[in-house]
């Protein structure tokens, strides 16, 4: 007889679900039973992991009476096999079962698909660019560029390319990145504009690259970086995991980062400059009044939602003629969940639940990380078009935050 187990939390980067497999690996059928929890979605990336699985590759989901293949995708990551998929909706408490069969199609424009250039990684999506990550010409890791579902780069492209009225302030905010202005005394979040050693700043250098994959349903990238002082001592690491997924109507990454106190006690001072952060296009900016906006979870809107605390917020506006916006989605499981916000009307938005004096709280927002200790943060984005309301971004949190239950047995 299947388990059925409600969703708990688990310790990997982009779990939407968890999920215990019956039956044997050897099995030549499987079932996928998908219900949700009692909210409408729409498109839901899935990402599980599985006790006995088929062979890693590229599958579909299909269902009894007929109608299109669903891309899933079975893969390996730290020793552990996951099951993927993105289910286009989602209804309501209703149990949907799915035949899991080989892909038919190995097309990359059907499929996430990764490109090398030098030290970086760039991930497609249905044959389009995504998003790259860049190591080789910064004092950190960032990604750039980043591209929404119209095809369309919805992160400020400064300082990598030159684009026509674009803002040239805070050449150090790079499209989007993970960093933080007070890590034991050191800045990571700003840098010389010549990216010359000082010292002051400090300094992000990834170590090693322990996965890279993509496939039908998602594309997985998984690292680890070390946190230099100016004069190269190593101050903490982090292992960061990046998923993106095949998603139609969207673009979706989920971002999950353990920071660990691998060189002794960490304090993250109260600042507001940090943490998870990118700079919108210019022509988003609230400031221009172009139809820029700023939404968190609560309708606090514009200004008044900078150093607020909040499951999520949107900034959205006009690219290329169209309205389109960027959600971060803050995972309850994350650390300080929900995260207060260092979002601005000139066009960064970061997720920061570190600057609590600079945010008008009366208690320091200060941490300490015990010697040999972890911290993690997860975050999805969701880029989009429309604004807000049509993007149905409550819904997309979630199924984020509280997502569909799975079953899955082997005839």
């Amino acid at each position: 007889m299947p388990a059925f187990f409600p969703f708990t939390p688990v310790r990997w980067l982009g779990c939407a679900v968890l999920l215990l497999l019956t039956g044997q690996a050897t099995a030549d059928t499987w079932r996928v039973k998908i219900q949700g929890q009692g909210t409408d979605l729409g498109e839901t990336p899935i990402v599980v992991p599985l006790k006995n699985a088929p062979p890693p590759g590229d599958y579909e989901l299909r269902l009894p009476q007929g109608g299109s293949a669903v891309p899933a995708q079975v893969f390996v990551d730290a020793g552990t096999t996951y099951f993927a998929t993105v289910l286009e909706h989602v209804r309501g408490n209703a149990p949907v079962t799915y035949a899991l069969q080989p892909r038919a199609t190995k097309s990359a424009a059907e499929s996430v698909s990764l490109r090398r250039s030098g030290a970086d990684i760039a991930f497609d999506v249905a044959g389009k660019p995504f998003l790259e990550e860049r190591v080789a010409d910064g004092p950190k890791p960032y990604y750039f560029p980043v591209h929404g579902p119209t095809g369309a780069m919805f992160t400020r492209a400064f300082p990598m390319q030159t684009v026509a009225g674009e803002d040239k302030d805070h050449f150090h905010q790079r499209s989007m990145w993970f960093t933080h202005g007070n890590v034991n005394g050191f800045d990571f979040w700003a840098s010389d504009p010549l990216n010359k050693p000082s010292p002051k700043y400090g300094t992000i250098k990834e170590t090693a690259r322990t996965n890279a994959l993509a496939g039908a349903a998602a594309g997985v990238l998984r690292t680890t970086d070390d946190w230099l002082d100016p004069d190269g001592k190593k101050v903490c690491q982090d292992e960061r995991v990046l998923t993106v997924y095949n998603t139609g109507a969207t673009r979706v990454l989920d971002f999950d980062i353990t920071l660990k106190a691998t060189a002794g006690p960490v304090t993250f001072g109260d600042t507001k400059e940090g943490m998870f952060g990118l700079r919108v296009a210019s022509s988003m900016d609230v400031k221009n009044k172009n139809g820029g906006k700023i939404t968190n979870a609560e309708g606090v809107t514009d200004d008044a939602a900078w150093g607020k605390a909040s499951p999520w917020v949107d900034y959205t506006g006009p690219v290329e003629g169209e309205t389109v916006g960027v959600a971060i989605l803050n995972h309850p499981d994350s650390f300080r969940y929900p995260t207060t916000w260092h979002v601005r009307t000139y066009g960064l938005f970061a997720a920061n639940p570190f600057g609590w004096h600079d945010f008008g709280m009366k208690k320091s927002g200060e941490y300490t990380l015990p010697a040999g200790e972890p911290i993690r943060f997860r975050y999805r984005v969701v880029l989009h078009r429309g604004d807000t309301a049509s993007a149905h971004i409550p819904q997309a949190f979630e199924g984020y935050a509280k997502p569909p239950r799975v079953e899955v047995t082997a005839d």
